[in-house]
């Protein structure tokens, strides 16, 4: 049961990055389609629990070692390997210098920490955590992740009533198909946690313990995820104004819940962070001595970017992967296992 949870942590780290503890997607993929936004985080979060699963299968049926063999076995062609590839890398690449950004910008505007230094000291944390490998990354997560799940569990229960007003309060604002954007929320997921999950396999001994993890990162998935989309309802403002809507949230509780959610931000971007640049050094680097020095590259080039937000990539970005992480879904669901 340890390292079912080990990796559950680790799983939901993954994919409950800033985006989502923000509340930024759960208001663009599920909050914006009004009450139907509900069934979307339901499907959503159920089809992520069937491709941990699927996932999992395939590489302990095939014997996946590396990402190069999983994407072998999914298609044949290798200029279509090639450019899959590429743009995944991209894509984490991408994401480890948004959370970065992200990271620098929230300690500027809540402590007035210049965002050079907030760049600094969350490129260190991350560099030393690289060197560790995946033990590092399970290790912060066995900390990281239940801190922030409690975060966001304590002020649902602090706030439980707003769940008996979801369908009035909720207004639809996206009037295109939920349907297709909960499968587009999952599918960008997707792409960050398939080179995650190749390296989990070790600590995943056969199906039934595979079946397990998924269950139960679907069901936290749902909870937290109604919890964030509840509580957004009480945002008074335009939400799309606020950078970080569930910050504001918790502003109106009090300071005590403005700071500790804003550790919890902090907390979601970083392990977001160490997952995206884990899995783009995994993916590029075939030695110990150049892993080494592509981390020390990443982490560098990550302090000057540090004036970015993250708040376009989830707007723009995340939904244009989305689309190209469908292909790969149904190159994944199409294998046997």
């Amino acid at each position: 049961m340890k390292n079912i949870l080990k990796v559950v942590f680790v799983i939901i780290g993954t994919t409950i990055g800033a985006g989502f503890a923000s509340g930024k997607e759960i208001y663009l993929f599920f909050n914006s389609y009004g009450p139907k936004g509900i069934l979307g985080i339901l499907l959503s979060c159920i089809l992520t629990g069937l491709i941990v699963y699927k996932l999992f299968a395939i590489i302990q049926d095939r014997n996946v070692k590396t990402y190069d063999d999983f994407l072998n076995l999914i298609s044949k062609k290798q200029k279509v390997n090639h450019f899959v590839n590429c743009i995944i890398n991209i894509f984490l690449l991408v994401s480890f210098f948004i959370m970065v950004a992200g990271f620098s910008a929230y300690l500027t505007q809540e402590f007035g920490i210049h965002n050079f230094f907030g760049s600094i000291i969350i490129c260190i944390l991350c560099y030393i955590i690289f060197m560790n490998n995946m033990n590092g990354i399970v290790k912060a997560n066995a900390i990281l992740i239940p801190v922030l799940i409690c975060g966001i569990l304590m002020i649902g229960v602090r706030n439980i009533d707003i769940f008996q007003q979801i369908n009035e309060k909720m207004v639809c604002y996206n009037h295109t198909n939920w349907i297709v954007s909960s499968v587009l929320y999952s599918s960008y997921n997707s792409i960050l946690l398939i080179p995650m999950l190749i390296t989990l396999n070790k600590y995943v001994k056969n199906k039934k313990q595979a079946a397990m993890i998924a269950l139960v990162t679907a069901l936290l998935l749902i909870l937290l995820a109604l919890i964030i989309s509840g509580l957004l309802l009480m945002v008074d403002l335009d939400i799309n104004t606020l950078e970080i809507p569930m910050l504001y949230v918790a502003s109106l509780l009090g300071n005590f819940f403005r700071y500790f959610y804003g550790f919890i931000i902090l907390f979601s971007i970083f392990t977001t962070a160490i997952s995206a640049g884990y899995s783009f050094l995994e993916n590029t680097t075939k030695n110990r001595r150049i892993y080494r020095a592509m981390a020390i590259l990443i982490c560098i080039c990550g302090i000057p970017i540090s004036s970015l937000g993250f708040s376009n990539l989830v707007n723009l970005l995340y939904p244009i992967f989305g689309y190209l992480g469908i292909v790969q879904l149904f190159m994944i669901f199409t294998q046997k296992a």
